[in-house]
């Protein structure tokens, strides 16, 4: 195990100035994995380095992890015992400054199949470079808590849901969690296998103690029901969408609730959108299913962008933008007909731009002034004969009434069985302008081979700029950009055969 001295970010920076690191040489493990460590508002804390050295005992396995800096010097590592199950572990940082190893990666070899369960996640103190279990806790139908050392398996649960349902003729369920503002939120409903009912939102204080308790659907039937969806908090104001449904009509309300009381401090209709666009405006997912953050709070307003449904069919965009001082609401809809017309010609009411291809989105930035930028890739699905492709990447950047400012499209190669060359973005100049990255398989104009090369793309005062850095090392190596702080990049090159596993910091051109 390496020893490195555990001391505050800020210090070690204005120390050292590091622009390279040698993972191989961090710790005597496997080296399982690496990824930067965002915190609850997306900002950059570091990176997490994570090694394995096998098993440890009949339900463990001994891993070490290592905390880098912004500038990639090395100023926390510890050994500790994880789950036999965890073949490695990802990193992020919560909104009290820990940091948080989620089991990214399961391994049951080492395990029968009666055995199986799923790791639990680590929870690090930078302060004191310490790490235990995380807590869990499951919210009783008595009002008491319970703390869990390790989530049940799904045959476990199962077999308790099979009884409960024969014993009450529903199964209680809930959820619990620690907020920001302070305390715990936890939700609860019966189960009654077709439809659910007598649905609450409960808020605890600190020692766990019932604060207030937001009951609705205290009557729902399989025809007759309502959801409660949460959009945000804050300290002052929970904001949500209750959905009533009676006989297949459904009904959309704004209704804010006091984060300290739990009152109804507004409820109004939403209107201006289709129930679909609705009842999903706070979840967006990409085509291979991963979801994308679709929202952004402000100091005055919180916005939102979903897709915009027509009998069921995605035609376009949606925004929802909420003002926090007197709770009203824009409604705003951008569709592929007309609005895309001027730029895609050839684009169809469902976003299909050519032979096939459709506007899959792969990302949403927010500014303050509430424009949106809508980063998007031509998409042909897997059909009988063929494999599924991509190509060119399509960058709408709206206007703060949601109309479109400028579409920009990057010409890529086609690509494959792969949906991975959008890799990610950062917001620069305090969120006030937006960068992202992609990569592209090129054939070089003099060598004629084929190479990697990393695209950069600002936008800042609504101009785009765009700088291509070549990313192919030799065939042997596997170059793996991540993102890095504001105004770099972070490069690692990885050949497993040669041992060399090294990342760099390399200074971004705007």
């Amino acid at each position: 195990m390496k020893k490195f001295l555990l001391m505050a970010f800020g210090l070690v920076q204005t120390l050292y100035h590091s622009q390279t690191q040698d993972l191989t040489k961090l710790a005597a493990g496997e080296h399982v994995g690496m990824n930067a460590l965002l915190d609850d508002k997306e900002n950059l804390y570091g990176y997490v380095s994570v090694y394995s050295y096998g098993k440890s005992g009949d339900k463990t396995k001994k891993f070490e992890y290592v905390i880098l800096d912004k500038n990639l010097n090395p100023v926390a590592n510890k050994e500790f015992e994880g789950d036999i199950t965890a073949a490695s572990y990802g990193g992020y940082v919560d909104f009290k400054g820990q940091i948080i190893l989620k089991p990214t990666r399961m391994d049951y070899s080492l395990v029968k199949n009666r055995e199986l369960f799923t790791p639990v996640s680590m929870v690090i103190d930078p302060k004191t470079n310490t790490i235990k279990r995380k807590v869990y806790y499951d919210y009783l139908e008595d009002g008491t808590f319970k703390e869990i050392d390790q989530p049940k398996n799904w045959k476990e649960q199962r077999k308790e849901n099979r009884e409960e349902k024969k014993e009450k003729g529903y199964n209680y369920v809930s959820a619990v969690g620690e907020i920001k503002e302070g305390g715990y939120f936890a939700i609860e409903y019966k189960d009654y296998g077709r439809y659910v009912s007598n649905n609450s939102l409960i808020k605890f204080d600190d020692n766990k103690k019932e604060v207030w308790r937001y009951q609705y659907n205290t009557n729902g039937t399989k025809k007759s029901f309502a959801t409660l969806s949460v959009l945000e908090k804050d300290e002052n104001n929970i904001y949500t969408i209750l959905k009533k449904v009676d006989d297949d009509k459904a009904s959309f309300n704004l209704v804010v609730l006091d984060m300290k009381t739990g009152k109804e401090v507004a409820n109004k209709p939403i209107t201006g959108l289709s129930d679909e666009s609705i009842d999903y405006i706070d979840s967006f997912y990409s085509g291979y299913g991963s979801r994308i953050d679709n929202d952004k709070t402000f100091d005055d307003k919180i916005v939102m962008v979903g897709r915009n449904y027509a009998k069921l069919n995605s035609v376009g965009f949606a925004r929802f933008m909420i003002n926090k001082s007197d709770f009203t609401f824009d409604t705003k809809t951008l569709n592929f007909k007309p609005n895309f017309e001027k730029y895609l010609p050839k684009i169809n009411a469902y976003g299909v731009v050519e032979s096939g291809y459709r506007l899959q989105t792969k990302d949403l930035y927010f500014m303050s002034d509430g424009s949106v930028g809508i980063l998007s890739e031509k998409f042909k699905p897997e059909g009988e004969y063929n494999a599924p492709k991509t190509t060119d990447l399509v960058y709408v950047y709206t206007d703060k009434d949601f109309k479109i400012k400028e579409l920009k499209v990057f010409e890529k190669e086609k690509t494959r069985w792969a949906n991975n060359d959008y890799l990610f973005s950062q917001y620069l100049n305090n969120g006030k302008d937006v960068v992202f990255f992609y990569r592209d398989y090129q054939k070089d104009e003099v060598t004629k081979q084929k190479k990697w090369n990393l695209f950069i793309n600002t936008v800042i005062d609504g101009n785009f700029k765009q700088e291509v850095v070549p990313i192919s090392e030799k065939d042997n190596y596997i170059v793996t950009p991540y993102v890095g702080k504001e105004g770099y990049i972070l490069l690692r090159e990885y050949n497993e055969k040669e041992k060399f596993n090294k990342i760099r910091l390399e200074k971004l051109n705007y």
